[in-house]
């Protein structure tokens, strides 16, 4: 079983932990060790115990602080959840049909064939009048 050394509050100690927990029990640590630096640094000097009490209760107000927002958010995403099922059963509704009016081909032919008549008569003009 490792022994780990850990610095908490200016004060050292020797941990056993299980195989591969090492890291986890350094990163633990030096969350202790940050709120019992704060403390200490507010309080000045104090019994190790009493330094350790009160940064596990900082902590644990933290962490319960954190668990009402993560509470809050899985209410949250339960309730988004809920009303996603909610539009998702609702039937799905035909695209709104939309007509376009089309211009009859006799329309169409007539439009050309004035077009043409017009060009043409453009033409004699410009002959007769020569250039």
């Amino acid at each position: 079983m490792p022994h780990v050394e850990i610095t908490i509050g200016g004060r050292t100690f020797e941990v056993a932990c299980q195989e591969g927990e090492e890291e986890f029990l350094n990163a633990a640590a030096r969350t202790l060790d940050a709120e019992a630096s704060a403390i200490a640094g507010q309080v000045g000097r104090m019994t190790e115990a009493r330094m350790l009490l009160m940064a596990g209760l900082m902590l644990a107000d933290r962490t319960a602080a954190l668990e009402d927002s993560l509470s809050a958010a899985e209410g949250l995403a339960g309730e988004l959840k809920s009303r996603l099922d909610q539009l998702l059963e609702q039937p799905k509704t035909s695209p709104e049909r939309v007509e376009v009016p089309v211009v009859p081909v006799e329309v169409t032919e007539t439009l050309a064939e004035l077009a043409a008549r017009t060009e043409a008569l453009a033409d004699e003009i410009e002959r007769k009048s020569g250039t």
